[in-house]
């Protein structure tokens, strides 16, 4: 084939994965699928992305096929959330400082005269062999570093593993540029959900950002295991984690209606008090008001992640856009089982988890053991029986969005 030819063949390739990302708004989501397109491009075993946050990579998400097929289906890479300094030790920290390509046909033969070097634990760890690697910058076009991304081992076949190609260096400067619009564009989506919900925060201080980018990540990695049981196609998987993990970083959006003497109230509360707190499920869901599938998703989230699996929680049936007087509505009976929208049901067990394992001024944070005893206990009749158990297996993805989301949103 000629030049010409594949050469527009690449640009055609291009703008299908420029129309492919525009309909992803969440981050994560993104960065999943940007590693994946381009892994597929390079025809790479393994990837990973490392994002630029607080001055130095931080090392978000991870692919490789070879570990992937010593796993079971549906289980996912276990990974640890690190980060490392933008400096020259490092080839990824390289490419950030230098904001350059680097195309390393051997991994283990590295010039010892280079500034930098491979670090071969995870190799150690895991057994896997690294070869090659084509690393490159992911920079907007005001010349800001997002993050760098770090293709791994080219494939000649299943088992056989070469250098990358230089000729595809210009393909992926292209496709950089590509991604990093996207990317811009998601992290604004993503630091909007966060002033919203920070706006909960004002009135009720146990609503950080850290606080819901972990029930927005666990809602996603739950649903995602759900989703492989019942057999959902990956387009549609990817859709509704799109939607899910925005609609759950706003499940208690409705708490800015709610008087701070009740929010912070350190005792009980009155029968009364507790009809106004059970208000802000619907006071959220009254902020949505088209018929789009994510503002449909996000009223039955804010209106309903308080509902329990036996009926017992509330608010059940209500007409939100009929209510008035909050502290004089009657305490309805809950929705019950399979009643309770889906991703309502998910958004219940990751709140409960999260808000069970954090420190807040009235209680210390359990330990998990205390508290994967608690969802267990409460299997049939708070939880949704099915999502306890699959909440178990993915706790190694639970401990490490912990991990990444701490103190900062």
């Amino acid at each position: 084939m000629s030049n010409k030819f594949r050469d527009k063949d690449r640009l055609h390739k291009i703008l299908e994965i420029d129309r492919d990302l525009d309909r992803i708004k969440d981050l994560d989501i993104l960065l999943e699928r940007l590693l994946f397109l381009a892994r597929k491009e390079a025809r790479a075993d393994a990837g990973t992305v490392y994002m630029h946050e607080g001055g130095e990579l931080a090392f978000t998400h991870a692919q490789n096929d070879t570990l992937q097929g010593r796993l079971e289906p549906n289980e996912k890479l276990p990974y640890r959330y690190f980060t490392i300094p933008i400096d020259e030790k490092s080839i990824s920290g390289f490419v950030a400082k230098h904001e350059v390509f680097l195309n390393v046909p051997n991994m283990y033969a590295i010039d010892k005269h280079l500034p930098y070097n491979f670090n071969a634990s995870f190799d150690e760890i895991t057994g896997y062999k690294t070869i090659s690697s084509l690393t490159f910058p992911l920079i907007t076009g005001e010349n800001e570093l997002l993050g760098v991304m770090q293709l791994i081992n080219a494939k000649k076949s299943k088992n056989t593993f070469i250098p990358f190609r230089d000729k595809d260096v210009p393909f992926f400067e292209v496709f950089a540029r590509f991604a990093a619009k996207a990317i811009q564009r998601a992290k604004m989506t993503r630091n909007l959900l966060e002033t919203i919900s920070r706006f909960a925060c004002l009135r009720d201080p146990t609503e950080t950002g850290a606080h819901v980018n972990r029930v927005g990540a666990y809602a996603m990695e739950l649903y995602e295991t759900w989703a492989y049981k019942h057999a959902i196609n990956a387009e549609e998987r990817e859709k509704k984690k799109d939607s899910l993990r925005m609609v759950a970083m706003l499940h208690d959006v409705g708490k800015v209606g709610i008087s701070d003497i009740i929010l912070k109230k350190p005792g009980k509360l009155t029968e009364q008090e507790y009809r106004i707190m059970q208000s802000h499920t619907w006071i959220g869901a009254a902020q949505f008001h088209d018929d789009s599938d994510l503002s449909t998703h996000a009223k039955e989230v804010t209106l309903h992640h308080h509902e329990n699996w036996d009926g017992n929680g509330y608010p059940g049936n209500i007409d939100y856009e009929e209510v008035h007087d909050f502290s004089a509505t009657p305490i309805h009976s809950g929705l019950k089982g399979e009643q309770i929208p889906l991703f309502a049901r998910i958004v219940a067990i990751a709140d409960v988890y999260d808000a069970l394992s954090s420190h807040r001024v009235y209680k210390e944070a359990w330990q998990e053991e205390r508290i994967l005893a608690h969802i267990k206990s409460e299997s049939g009749k708070k939880f949704d029986p099915e999502l306890v158990e699959l909440f178990f297996p993915i706790l190694p993805s639970i401990r490490n969005i912990q991990q990444r989301y701490t103190s900062k949103p």
